[in-house]
Parts: C-alpha cells; structure tokens; sequence
C-alpha cells in the first residue's frame, strides 16, 4: 500500500514512511492510494473477534508491506487493553463511551497505537525522532502518555495558553523526561500552523528527524476507523446506522469515512460542531472559508480551520454534493450544550462532557428533521470529569474526579512559554 499527498506534488510512499514523514514535503496530507472494500460480511463476523482482534483484520491491509501480521497483533493488543462500553439513553440513542483509556480521551487510541507503531519502525535507528503536537485539549495529554518514556522519541506538545481546561493542562505539563510542553501566546490553529510550517522547513527537515503525531499524521486515523465497526457489533444491528462525531479537525470523522468506504453499513454521518462552524458553512455555500477559531465550552473542538477537511474534500473528489449525501452538519453555541447537558442529566441520568452533548444535539436534530428509523450511535470523545467547571456552572452540582485525572493535578506543571511566532518555535527547535 502507498499513500499520496492531497496536494499531489510529492512521490507516494509506504506506510512506514508516511507515519515517520507526518506531512507530506509539498504540504499535503498522506492518504492510502485504495481504500480496501472488506465486503459487509466482514462487519457481520465482529462480534466473531476481540476489538485487538477486529484492529488488526482493519489495519492490516493498510500497513501489511511494513508490519508483519504477528507484530501488528501484539502492538493492537497491548494499545487497544481498555473498555468501550455502549450506553443506552433511549430506544433510538446509544452513546458510545471511548474514553476508557489511561487519560480519559478517545486520543488514546490512535497515540497508544502510534507509539507502539513508531517504537517498532525506530529500533536500531541511532538518530532520535522528534513528534510535533498541537493540541486544543485532550491529544496532548493522550501523546504524553502514550509515548513517555519511549527511547529514541522526543515528544514537544504545543497548546494555546488559557484555552485548555486545568486538567487537561496538567495531563500535558506535568510527565517531563521525553515530554516537553509548550505553552503558545494563540489559539490552536497558531499551534496547528506552527507545527505544519516545520515540515515545509528545509532547515529544520536537514537538523533532526520530525513527525507529528496530530491527525495530520495518516497513522492516527486508520485505529480510530476501528469503534465504527465495534459500535455496529455492540448494537446488534444488521442495518446502516447513524453516527454523530463531535467534530473540530475532523479526523474522527474522516476515520469514519473511510470505515464506511471499507463496507461499513452507514446511513449518515452528523457532523456536529460547536461555534466554529466553518464545516456547516462550507456545505451549506459550497465554498470553504477557513475563519479564527472561537472559544468554546467545547475546547478541543475549538477549530477555525480542520486540516482534515483536505482529506474528506480528497474522498469525494471535491464534489460538495456528494459529501452532501453522507454528512450532515450542524452547529451549536454553549448556551444550547449546556442544556443537552441538563437534560441528558435529568431525563436519562447520563452525564455528557460538552463534546458528547454537541453530539447529542445533533442526533437529536437529525431524528427531528428526517424520517429516518435507523439507530443512531453517539461517540462520546472524553469523561466529563475533564471539565469540572463546566459540569459544576450548568449542574450546580460537583461530580466525583477519577483517580486517573487527581493523579495529574497533585503534579508541578512545566510548560515554556512561547509567542505564536513562527520564527520563535524555530528557534527554539534548532537550540533544544
């Protein structure tokens, strides 16, 4: 299998190199130059499989040239050892929970895997590998954990300062060793933006070894296109069924999408966005309009301008229409989340992170505004114990942290301060 770049002005490389590059040369995202069709048979025989199992039947068509099955088997079996339960909120609504990971994010899924992924390419390699990050909340926290302590990997996080919650800040600030925290005077697309100019930096590409582990990184997707398939196991249906994707860089939608190309039976996708609704827009005009990102209860999709927005466009071969067909989008402010939060609380007793009750919203809009008898599966991206303010201002009532999360706050933050500067973030990479 090799993968292209979106821009169309770099040489196609395998697997191995795509996930080492991270971006590709002329700018472009990596995409698999086929997307296997696994036949609906495939998805019927899951329930035949443990999710490791089920990873590596759907990874392995991707990355076979450059990983043998056995190992590939091992990395998904010790990076996928944590639950995905379902949860039922009505006869039509089903929550899908994925942040039953070390951090508490559904980002610990592709980062668990990357890092693995990475750690197998890299032994016996003398030259150490530095993974950029930009984060608008939870990735960075996931990459942290993941990838501590692996040798031969550098790992430089960088987040908008005052834009991420306390826990979410101290899950990225406080592991040291291999982990260092950059703290950026922006938003995250200034951090997205100062990430993607490294790769494009010649300088900087002759220095030392970079890669990225965001969702610009064709490596963080292919894992995540797993719980699509599992969700459908978990419900018991033989039919398409809804999903709705708290969206802000659209890689977990993208993940979906390209599950859907494999056979997965899918009769839409919601793409629900908070107030940075630059991907409702661009269905609703035909014409994409990247704008400045606005904050948001919801901060980890708090994106102005999705890099993954040039994978979906590539998908459909830039026809509007036809993502038309598959996607719907809408967007909600924070007075409307607060209350998908209330009312999930008191009519179902399931309390939703912001994210997850965008999602909500948007199921529930999609059953208002169509016919549709088909099951609908919320993702559900991060525990609402990440966001105690947020639960406490709209509940008046505190809720009990996991241990998983007090472990952090009892911790020393360390983070370098840094201007949103391109020429700064260079600086500091030619001197670390």
């Amino acid at each position: 299998m090799l993968y292209f770049s979106t821009e169309g002005r770099a040489e196609s490389v395998p697997f191995r190199k795509a996930l080492l590059n991270g971006l590709a040369p002329d700018g472009g995202l990596y995409m698999p130059a086929e997307i296997p069709n696994l036949g609906s048979d495939f998805f019927q025989t899951a329930a035949a499989s443990s999710y490791p199992e089920l990873a590596s039947r759907m990874i392995l068509p991707f990355v076979k040239e450059d990983i043998p099955e056995s190992k590939l088997n091992d990395i998904c079996e010790s990076a996928f050892n944590f639950d995905l339960p379902l949860i039922g909120l009505d006869e039509r609504i089903e929550i899908l929970e994925l942040f039953h990971g070390p951090t508490l994010a559904f980002k610990d899924f592709a980062a668990r895997f990357m890092a693995r992924v990475m750690e197998y390419f890299l032994q016996g390699e003398e030259k150490e590998l530095t993974v950029l990050v930009a984060t608008s909340g939870d990735t960075g926290g996931a990459v942290a954990n993941g990838f501590q302590g692996i040798e031969g990997i550098r790992v430089v996080i960088l987040y908008p300062s005052g834009r991420v919650s306390r826990i979410q800040e101290q899950q990225l600030t406080t592991l040291g060793g291999n982990i260092t925290a950059l703290e950026v005077n922006g938003s995250f697309d200034d951090c997205q933006r100062l990430v993607k100019k490294v790769f494009q930096d010649k300088e900087l590409r002759k220095s030392r070894a970079y890669s990225s582990a965001n969702s610009i990184n064709i490596a963080r997707l292919l894992p995540q296109t797993v719980y699509y398939a599992w969700a459908l196991h978990l419900a018991g249906s033989d039919q398409p069924v809804v999903f709705s994707v708290p969206s802000g860089n659209f890689g977990n939608l993208t993940a979906g999408l390209i599950a859907r190309r494999m056979g997965l039976p899918v009769e839409k996708f919601i793409a629900a966005t908070n107030a940075n609704d630059v991907f409702p827009t661009y269905l609703e005009a035909g014409e994409y309009s990247p704008q400045p990102s606005r904050q948001t209860i919801s901060n980890a999709m708090d994106v102005g301008n999705p890099s993954n927005l040039e994978r979906i466009q590539n998908l459909y071969d830039g026809d509007v229409s036809a993502i038309k067909d598959d996607i719907v989008s809408w967007s909600f402010n924070d007075d409307e989340t607060k209350t998908a939060i209330r009312e999930s609380y008191k009519r179902y007793g399931y309390l939703a992170d912001p994210h997850t009750a965008v999602a909500i919203l948007g199921m529930e809009k999609y059953f208002k505004e169509s016919d549709s008898k088909a099951k609908g599966i919320v993702l559900s991206t991060a525990h609402p114990g990440k966001f105690p303010a947020v639960i406490i201002s709209t509940l008046s009532d505190s809720q009990p942290v996991p241990e998983e999360l007090k472990i952090p706050l009892r911790k020393e933050k360390h983070s370098i301060l840094l201007s949103d500067e391109y020429d700064d973030f260079k600086e500091y990479l030619l001197n670390m």
